[in-house]
């Protein structure tokens, strides 16, 4: 299949997915705005299924990509990890089907891609561990970090910060409020200085 017939199917799928849900999204309204053929849809993804999940990687890509353009290896790490997720709580909503990901909303429309969805997961956690590993080689970070392991539970963390914060009142004041303490937690712990 043509690359950019390919692309055209996933931007339409990802229009409809976001607007409608797994379950409401056509397969039919898909091929008709993309201007294919609805057997041609299956060419790109053998089922509904598994053209949400392309959909998903290829918005969850999009999303790493802005993320890892504010990776810039002349800058403290500790500075970046905080701006990239700045950046990623700012632009999750223009990013609908990514932050569905990350609140764990689509395993539970889609339970046949579960192991597939923790995949996507994994894929959002790389920007961080690119940070991470860009803080043990400038030093600035422990050089015995479990990058990936540190990355998921960042995400982790990040995530219940998007599910219990984003909600009712004054919701800049209180996600500003929780993120100066939990990078203060994270970037220094709990441990006192030694005297």
């Amino acid at each position: 299949m043509e690359t950019a017939k390919r692309e055209c199917i996933l931007i339409e799928a990802a229009k409809a997915f976001t607007r409608f849900g797994f379950q409401k999204a056509s397969v039919d309204e898909i091929a008709k705005n993309a201007g294919v053929a609805k057997g041609t849809i299956y060419l790109a993804a053998p089922s509904k299924a598994d053209l949400f999940y392309e959909v998903l990687l290829r918005e969850q890509r999009a999303w790493n990509a802005e993320m890892s353009k504010r990776i810039d290896p002349r800058r403290n790490a500790d500075e970046i990890l905080v701006e990239v997720s700045w950046n990623s709580i700012n632009t999750l909503d223009e990013r609908p089907l990514v932050r569905d990901l990350m609140l764990g909303h689509h395993a539970e429309m889609v339970p046949a891609l579960a192991d597939k969805i923790d995949e996507l997961r994994q894929i959002a956690a790389e920007p961080v561990a690119e940070v991470l590993r860009l803080g043990v080689r400038q030093k600035r970070f422990r050089a015995d970090l479990d990058v990936d392991a540190v990355a998921r539970v960042l995400l982790d963390l990040h995530i219940s910060t998007l599910m219990f914060v984003m909600k009712g009142p004054d919701v800049a004041a209180k996600l500003q409020r929780r993120a100066k303490a939990g990078f203060d937690l994270i970037l220094r712990g709990l441990l006192a200085a030694p005297a």
